[in-house]
């Protein structure tokens, strides 16, 4: 959460020449309301289970950049699907910059109505940090760096591999 999927998905595309999508934007667009929203409608486990299909559809389309929410990696059958699909990205973000990040945003479900979010992101650190490093290709640590470096370091490193 607030590492920069987005932002730096789209430069990376744009450097590649390939479409890029995110997975949560489209799950809002597709069901007409925000994530927050199915959150409190449908709870945790209903919004994995369409973020799950949505990664599923989207992992098809050929030369594309998508970014997935911060939480799709805690879904095993996700997990399989990003690994097998296509080169795994993990942007490494420190706990001071996830605060600095999401401090404003308003539509961080799992953060919302925290009494302290700084626990809050460290826990979900602590549960996810594992399973990311369990499928990442590439680890990138973000760091204080630009998105526009970041995309270039990273498509650096996917030609370095031989996936770009």
């Amino acid at each position: 959460m607030g590492a920069g999927k987005t932002t730096i998905g789209r430069r990376i595309a744009e450097i590649k020449g390939m479409s890029f999508v995110d997975s949560d934007h489209e799950v809002e667009k597709r069901t007409g309301v925000d994530i927050s929203f199915i959150f409190d409608m449908e709870g945790e486990e209903g919004f994995r289970k369409r973020e799950r299909e949505m990664i599923a559809e989207l992992s098809e389309q050929p030369n594309t950049v998508m970014a997935t929410g911060g939480g799709a990696v805690l879904d095993e059958s996700t997990r399989d699907l990003l690994s097998a699909r296509g080169v795994v990205v993990y942007l490494e973000t420190s706990l001071e910059q996830q605060l600095a990040r999401t401090r404003k945003a308003s539509n961080r479900p799992l953060l919302e109505g925290s009494e302290d979010v700084e626990a809050t992101l460290a826990a979900l650190m602590e549960e996810r940090d594992p399973l990311y490093r369990s499928i990442a290709d590439i680890v990138v640590a973000t760091g204080e760096q630009q998105a526009r470096r970041l995309a270039r370091e990273i498509v650096e490193q996917l030609e370095a591999i031989g996936t770009a």
